[in-house]
């Protein structure tokens, strides 16, 4: 697909879910929140659901919660439009309740049909439901900050889970605020053996939690070193802005 293909195949996805009745969700909603990004993204984030902003504006993570992704993304240099947003649940939850397994069920092909039009390299997970949707049995308190292949029934096709504490949960917690952005900076590392597994020479790499391949341009090395502690020695060693960080598309 070009991009304006994609950004309208996710246009009109978004206009049937803005249209949707498919669970008991719908009657409460103010507006439905389909998700919102780039459409050449290699990185696609995904919640939970929408909460009273997000209800009201029609936008996902555009209260307290999301001002803090953005100041995430921004920790390694992303900004929000420069990804894809969305949860497994497109209505807001009574109360902000958690999402019933059936109103999930009852969301899944949207968000299956979003990754397959996006085709990212890495998802990243935020919170309990979104996890259990990509890496099912697996318990946050263990799973934040490591990565596994993605299963191809999620709709992305051939691609990395990140695993993430929700943003909401960083708000009540300083310690698990502190951890998020420790998290978040494995995620350079993590879209470069995302790259290496989807080239072609690379089909048949065995699944491992470390890089398959030694990053290879400067926005790479600056990016891996900020994941693992190393900036400051590798951005002397290559004479770079410490500002430089890798691209998305």
């Amino acid at each position: 697909m070009t991009s304006a293909e994609r950004q309208a195949a996710l246009e009109a996805v978004a206009a049937e879910v803005s249209a949707c009745t498919r669970c008991r969700l719908h009657t409460g909603r103010t507006k439905a929140v389909p998700g919102e990004g780039h459409p050449d993204t290699e990185v696609v984030f995904v919640g939970e659901g929408p909460g009273f902003n997000e209800d009201r504006e029609g936008r996902p993570f555009v209260g307290r919660a999301g001002n803090l992704l953005v100041k995430m993304l921004g920790s390694i240099g992303w900004r929000r439009d420069e990804v894809f947003i969305t949860n497994v649940v497109k209505c807001r939850p009574p109360d902000n309740r958690d999402p019933e397994p059936d109103e999930i069920a009852a969301c899944a092909p949207y968000l299956h049909r979003q990754l397959e039009i996006l085709d990212p390299a890495v998802v990243v997970t935020l919170g309990r439901h979104s996890l259990g949707t990509f890496m099912p049995g697996a318990r946050i308190s263990g799973s934040h900050g490591t990565f596994r292949p993605t299963d191809p029934a999620t709709g992305a096709r051939n691609a990395l889970t990140y695993a993430l504490y929700h943003p909401a949960a960083a708000l009540r917690s300083t310690e698990v605020e502190r951890q998020s952005f420790d998290d978040v900076a494995g995620i350079p590392a993590a879209l470069i053996e995302a790259r290496a597994r989807r080239a072609p020479s690379e089909a048949t790499i065995t699944p491992t939690a470390e890089p398959a391949v030694e990053p290879t341009t400067e926005q790479e090395l600056v990016s891996v070193a900020i994941a693992t502690g190393a900036a400051d020695d590798t951005i002397e060693t290559l004479d770079l802005d410490p500002d430089d960080q890798l691209p998305l598309f």
